[in-house]
């Protein structure tokens, strides 16, 4: 299974030239820009790739509106592919730059999350929970779509965990000291590849100040623990120091000020509205934004991954797991914390500025921390012998791979859009249009291609709900955890159908993807690499 999880991972490329992705080309022509130019301005780039969006202008000079980590750090892959294009100015083509961009930047440290979470989860859960948690986060969260595009959300959520296992780690003792360094470089490195991402941070901080400070009722004394956290402090910000002052330069550089960003000086007038008002556009709660966040038709978290609704009721399995466990206790109140966190951003902020993607973006950055949480309910439903409630549960896992995978296989989700699978990626492979993939840029026929990645995807969904339908000593589950389950995927089947309207909306965004995707059927596969001129 995690072979064909991986496979997934390399073998899509969701990637449309003719959408001129805005949030990804961005940053890459920026990274043009520093390598063939030797500047942060993008001008030239402009002029010579051609227009972009997301960006920002300041002097009659443009720069993305993003955080910048991610056109650095693709600086040695754009580099690299620019020594083995020939080393002219048009050496690299535009869809080699972003898939190698994705594999070395999103794809690859998205599969090695993977081993962090299931070796964190593993110490809490049974070896089938914590497999089938970690599949269900690879193949049926938010994690999937955003390692398949070239945007900073899933880095956030990368390094925020990465930084989190840092101070799991030293609070087990398992670290010495000095990882607090490491904790902190990857705090630091977030905001510097997403600004929203201090969200995640302050709860890592809380954890930090938790863990070494310990439960009252400790037997050190608290003099010594707060040398400890002062210790650990200086430690974190030694890690973070460098990221922050490279930042705070880029910004000094770019936009006049360290602490100015480029969502003041956007170029499009009408998103600017977005960002004005509280701090960078995130202002009082808004019910609808809410709502929509989390259960719109089209991109709510909880529609497109409903085994993360297992994470409610699993807060309070980790609270009561706290009252025992300093270490319980300071993952409750990490999670909760982040959760909070997350839901006052995605409710202050305006909800229309999603656009085209799979799920809330800026909520990516949350998902690994409810993952513990939804798996302390599967290990208890299939202890406590409740074969209904643990099919519903079970399937709530594979219907997440299964809606998440296939809009994922899109990517690219029109906001008018009714529903992402039944409304978008049902109509476009029924005519044909599989997701883009490099086995048939390997010579396999588009229509087969596709449906090695559909059957490996469909597989997946099955061994997740086969596993965890299991009891805790490996029982075959009984009939009424099949029925429960396959009652459950009927009902997520019905709600979608539900909510698909069929209508003009559907039909032109359907109409439109077709006219632009890059490997359309019954016809030649452009080439990955196309020659100079062609």
């Amino acid at each position: 299974m995690w072979a064909t999880v991986a496979a997934l991972y390399v073998l899509l490329f969701p990637y449309h030239p003719g959408l001129r992705s805005p949030n990804e080309l961005c940053r890459l022509w920026q990274t043009r820009a520093l390598v063939e130019d030797g500047t942060l301005e993008i001008n030239r780039a402009l002029r010579d790739y051609g227009p972009v969006g997301d960006l920002s202008v300041m002097d009659g000079r443009y720069y993305p509106s993003k955080a910048p980590l991610l056109s650095f750090a693709a600086v040695p892959v754009y580099a690299g592919l620019r020594v083995i294009g020939g080393s002219h100015r048009y050496a690299v083509p535009e869809v080699p730059l972003v898939f190698f961009s994705r594999l070395f930047l999103t794809v690859l440290p998205t599969l090695g999350l993977l081993w962090l979470v299931r070796r964190f989860l593993s110490a809490f859960l049974s070896p089938v929970v914590a497999d089938g948690v970690t599949v269900t986060y690879a193949l049926g969260s938010l994690a999937f779509s955003y390692s398949l595009l070239f945007m900073s959300h899933q880095t956030t959520a990368v390094l925020l965990f990465a930084g989190f296992y840092a101070l799991w780690k030293l609070s087990r003792g398992e670290w010495r000291e000095r990882g607090y360094v490491v904790a902190g470089a990857c705090a630091g490195a977030t905001v510097a590849a997403e600004y929203t991402g201090a969200l995640g941070v302050l709860g890592l901080i809380l954890y930090a100040v938790l863990t070494v400070l310990g439960t009252p009722e400790a037997p050190e004394p608290w003099a010594a623990r707060l040398k400890k956290l002062g210790r650990a402090t200086g430690l974190a910000v030694l890690g973070a120091l460098p990221f922050i002052v490279a930042l705070g330069l880029y910004h000094q550089a770019t936009f006049g000020h360290p602490l100015e960003t480029g969502y003041k000086h956007l170029n499009d007038a009408a998103y600017q509205p977005w960002h004005l008002g509280g701090f960078l556009g995130i202002r009082t709660p808004d019910p609808r934004a809410f709502t929509l966040s989390f259960f719109s038709p089209l991109r709510g978290l909880f529609t497109l991954s409903p085994f993360l609704l297992l994470a409610l009721p699993g807060l309070a399995l980790l609270k009561r797991l706290g009252r025992t466990s300093a270490e319980g206790r300071a993952l409750f109140w990490m999670s909760a914390a982040t959760l909070a966190g997350y839901t006052y951003f995605t409710s202050s902020f305006t909800y229309d500025s999603w656009g085209w993607t799979t799920g809330p973006r800026h909520l990516t950055g949350l998902v690994p921390f409810l993952l513990l949480p939804a798996g302390l309910v599967l290990e208890r439903l299939r202890g406590a012998g409740r074969p209904v409630l643990s099919g519903i549960a079970a399937m709530l896992c594979a219907a997440s791979v299964l809606v998440t995978g296939l809009a994922t296989f899109v990517n690219y989700i029109p906001d008018d859009v009714s529903t992402p699978v039944l409304a978008l990626a049902r109509p476009l492979l029924l005519d044909g249009y599989h997701p883009p993939n490099l086995l048939a840029w390997f010579g396999l026929p588009m229509s087969v291609a596709g449906a090695v990645l559909l059957a490996a995807l469909v597989t997946v969904a099955a061994s997740v709900f086969g596993a965890l339908l299991r009891d805790a000593a490996g029982r075959a589950p009984p009939p009424a955890a099949w029925v429960a389950g396959l009652a459950t995927l009927a009902v997520l089947a019905s709600a979608q159908a539900a909510f698909t309207r069929n209508d003009r909306a559907d039909q032109n965004a359907v109409r439109f993807l077709e006219s632009v995707w890059l490997q359309p059927p019954n016809r030649p596969t452009a080439p990955f690499w196309p020659r100079a001129g062609s």
